[in-house]
């Protein structure tokens, strides 16, 4: 069967302005949930169709290749126009047996999601399938008539089962079913449980607000399934490779200290076949000496704009920005560390820096914080490695501790 993951994004929001490309805790808002669809490995494509040369522009930037863009037709991003006739347009452009409606407006959703409910739709053999969470509040009609508990014999809430809300996040669809009905739902329907949080869908300022403080809560989304694919490793100079320290020989040219251990932790990567690449902000003879000892060609200095770089390069390599992990201590890494997929920083960076990153290693710039970085890689790539989910946990945590 083929499965293809569809999420349908249009330029005028109404509610929000722009808010499908709008950033929320450091991201464009689509990017959150198409990043866990990547992760989850669920499906042969993911696509994003579009009437906004922006958002095309913006997925791209994101996560070429492994999100394609169609063309959306100004039909189907009307005020009225239904989800269902975006979904039916793009059924005439893609083939597929099964196709994931993804919202942009649900970025609390998770890789495990994806991955419990496409097991769920095979293992039932269900038509479609729906998202949603547990409520166990009581309901009533405007007349006054209980919806779903006997008011003359109240439960208590740990005792009352509730029911089920629809929370838009994604849905499951066969191709069958959606030209025979026009619709998302029906048939055999099944209902893929999720987290409390992942009820609040965006519709409005304060659904953002609440919804950033939860993604900055748990900033380490991208990587906490541990089913991240890190093809290509970047780093800082000063303050990272070096502890940032001004060292000046006898005739007044300019020393750098590295660290051999970093060295070491290199190469392993570059014989895992990651490539590695460091850019620098400055020019210096030292640092080009060191590159050329340690054999690393892609080297870049003078880079003024260090994002602008890194969005050319993933495109030049044909990777995917959410493969691409990185490492920096200073505010000139901050727009880097927010776009890569995974983000290191030494343990004496700045604060924003600290803040921003998914990863704080435990020493310093020059003092290991890059072999430590590499090895946190090396041990992602090997998937029987549980530590690696402990030292996620323990990071997120200090993070949060840091944040609030």
């Amino acid at each position: 069967m083929r499965w293809v993951a569809f999420m349908p994004l249009r330029a005028n929001s109404k509610s929000i302005i722009d808010k499908n490309v709008r950033n929320i805790a450091g991201r464009p808002l689509f990017a959150w949930s198409l990043e866990q669809a990547i992760a989850s490995q669920c499906f042969d494509e993911i696509y994003v169709a579009t009437d906004s040369p922006r958002i095309r522009k913006k997925v791209l930037d994101e996560f070429h290749p492994s999100v394609l863009v169609l063309d959306r037709s100004p039909e189907t991003c009307t005020d009225t126009a239904s989800t269902e006739s975006a979904m039916l347009e793009f059924k005439q452009k893609i083939s597929f047996d099964v196709l994931c409606l993804i919202q942009a407006t649900s970025p609390l959703t998770h890789a495990d999601d994806f991955i419990a409910a496409k097991r769920k739709f095979i293992e039932e053999n269900l038509d479609s399938l729906l998202t949603a969470v547990r409520s166990k509040r009581f309901y009533w009609t405007n007349t006054g008539t209980p919806i779903n508990y006997d008011p003359t014999n109240r439960p208590r809430r740990q005792d009352f089962a509730g029911c089920l809300m629809e929370n838009g996040a994604f849905y499951l669809t066969r191709a069958t079913l959606l030209e025979q009905l026009g619709s998302r739902l029906g048939g055999c329907i099944g209902i893929h449980e999720m987290a409390a949080e992942t009820a609040i869908e965006i519709d409005d300022d304060t659904d953002w607000i609440i919804v950033e403080q939860l993604l900055l809560c748990q900033r380490l989304l991208p990587i906490r399934n541990n089913t991240m694919e890190i093809k290509a490793f970047i780093l800082d100079v000063d303050g990272t490779l070096t502890d940032g320290g001004m060292y000046y020989g006898p005739d007044g040219e300019a020393l750098k200290k590295f660290n051999t251990r970093d060295a070491h932790g290199l190469q392993l990567l570059r014989e895992c076949g990651i490539k590695v690449c460091v850019i620098s902000a400055e020019k210096s003879p030292a640092v080009k000496a060191r590159m050329k000892k340690l054999r690393i060609d892609e080297y870049y200095q003078g880079v003024e704009n260090k994002l602008f770089l890194l969005k050319e390069l993933a495109k030049q390599w044909d990777i995917a920005l959410q493969n691409i992990a990185y490492i920096g201590d200073d505010l000139s890494d901050l727009e880097c560390l927010a776009s890569a997929g995974l983000a290191f920083c030494p343990a004496d960076s700045v604060s924003e820096v600290l803040r921003k990153a998914h990863y704080t290693c435990k020493h310093s710039g020059g003092n290991g914080a890059v072999r430590e970085a590499c090895e946190f890689i090396l041990k992602m790539t090997n998937s029987s490695d549980q530590t690696t989910t402990k030292d996620i946990r323990q990071t997120a945590k200090l993070i949060t501790d840091c944040d609030s």
